[in-house]
């Protein structure tokens, strides 16, 4: 699928953690569907996920593994309308005219499931008001 100017793309980048980045990806293609192009970057393969982020994310029906991150280029960052940085400090390359938004969220990392819920549901709730300001219906 192409990114068109009805389609915003949206870059989630957490270049150590991909638990964070990995839940908000994947809810933002479950819950915006073809309205919104996700992408996701980070220098964490998908097999270092917290086990407990990849059961609590199938309790809510959402699979994890379909939302593998990328490494970060900045060629993601140009082609992304809107950037997202997750406790990333100043790795997120800068570019003008671009929209930043920085997540301050809790690290899944080692954490058990019943840690992992409460994050996942913040994240969830963040994911909504993205999509409202992003890709309004």
């Amino acid at each position: 699928m192409s990114t068109s100017p009805s389609r915003p793309s949206v870059l989630f980048v957490c270049v150590h953690n991909a638990g964070r980045s990995q839940m908000a990806a994947a809810f933002l293609t479950h819950l915006a569907g073809d309205r919104v192009e996700v992408r996701s970057a980070g220098s964490a393969p998908a097999d270092t996920v917290n086990p407990a982020v990849v059961e609590a994310m199938g309790e809510v029906g959402v699979d994890i593994a379909a939302e593998v991150p990328k490494v970060l280029t900045v060629e993601a960052v140009q082609a992304s309308d809107v950037v997202i940085s997750m406790g990333c400090g100043d790795t997120c390359p800068v570019f003008p005219g671009k929209r930043y938004l920085d997540w301050q969220l809790d690290d899944p990392a080692g954490q058990g499931v019943e840690a992992v819920r409460p994050i996942r549901d913040a994240i969830e709730t963040r994911v909504r008001v993205l999509i409202s300001e992003v890709a309004p219906a």
